[in-house]
């Protein structure tokens, strides 16, 4: 059998964005799916398509609990830990899979080849928007943390009364504090954003993100650098009119500078690529990472 490939939005072909997985077989094709979609909306069945027909594989969709609702509501990590056991339940995927992830599904991709044991091993993964190095505002839900003249209404769903509800509810949870265990576990975005100018709260806080992305050097996880270097190819795509993600750069690892709102550091000037915590800087210099 050939090499699988896996996408994710949190969906997988396999898509990695919200909470779905997109199967392709005989010669699986994953995808994960991001924030607050499902394998029935138009757009997801239409990105299905589409990779089916370039790849010349026929796609399923296999929700991660209970759609839009979990995709915002279950934490993050207990997605991943969902995503987990639904791959290693999966025959097909035994020699191994390729990974296609957009938006929140890039980081439940990530959480699976790091975290997940005894899972079978992913070759190549490609995302597409994901917020990796986290995102200083809940994704479509404004600007609530940044500053004042940032115009909240850029940033808002526009996309029906059923996630103009959704996002109401996140702003109330938020109210309670982002970094509080009921907030983490709550509200899956609160597990990848990340505040430049609280970075303390956020490393005592936060539940996922500076686990996966091994930033707590007194529990640096040598696994998931060997998990993570193990990919023969990574494929970071940022979309240049992004206004989800804040900043854009995050798709490729880029982040704001400790203390600031303003000032973005490229990937490769962040401590996460300069002291490898999680084997980027690897992948790069063996020429197995492109922007």
């Amino acid at each position: 059998m050939d090499e699988g490939l896996v996408y994710n939005l949190s969906c997988f072909f396999m898509i990695l964005s919200h909470s779905h997985f997109f199967l392709h077989l005989p010669h699986l094709k994953d995808l994960m799916s991001g924030l607050g979609s499902e394998c029935d909306n138009d757009g997801m069945t239409m990105l299905t398509e589409v990779l089916s027909y370039h790849t010349g594989e026929k796609g399923f969709c296999i929700e991660v609990g209970n759609g839009m609702k979990d995709s915002w509501y279950k934490s993050t990590t207990k997605q991943a830990d969902s995503v987990c056991q639904t791959v290693k339940s999966l025959s097909a995927l035994k020699s191994g899979y390729n990974i296609v992830s957009l938006s929140q599904g890039s980081l439940l991709a990530r959480a699976l080849i790091q975290w997940c044991d005894d899972a079978p091993p992913v070759n190549k993964m490609i995302s597409l928007g994901g917020p990796l190095a986290g995102t200083a505002s809940v994704p479509y839900c404004g600007m609530f943390f940044l500053k004042d003249d940032f115009q909240r209404s850029a940033f808002s769903f526009n996309e029906g009364l059923r996630s103009q509800i959704l996002c109401l509810l996140a702003d109330l949870i938020m109210e309670l504090g982002i970094y509080t265990s009921f907030v983490q576990n709550h509200l899956a975005p609160a597990g990848y954003i990340k505040i430049p100018t609280d970075l303390e709260a956020y490393y005592k806080g936060s539940e996922f993100l500076p686990k996966l992305n091994n930033e707590l050097e007194d529990s640096r996880n040598a696994t998931y650098i060997e998990r993570f270097t193990s990919l023969s190819q990574l494929v970071l795509i940022m979309f240049e009119s992004d206004n989800v993600l804040i900043p854009r750069e995050t798709a490729w690892f880029g982040y704001y500078s400790s203390g600031s709102l303003s000032n973005v550091l490229t990937y490769n000037e962040t401590d996460l690529y300069k002291e490898d915590w999680i084997g980027l800087r690897t992948l790069d210099e063996a020429g197995k990472d492109s922007r």
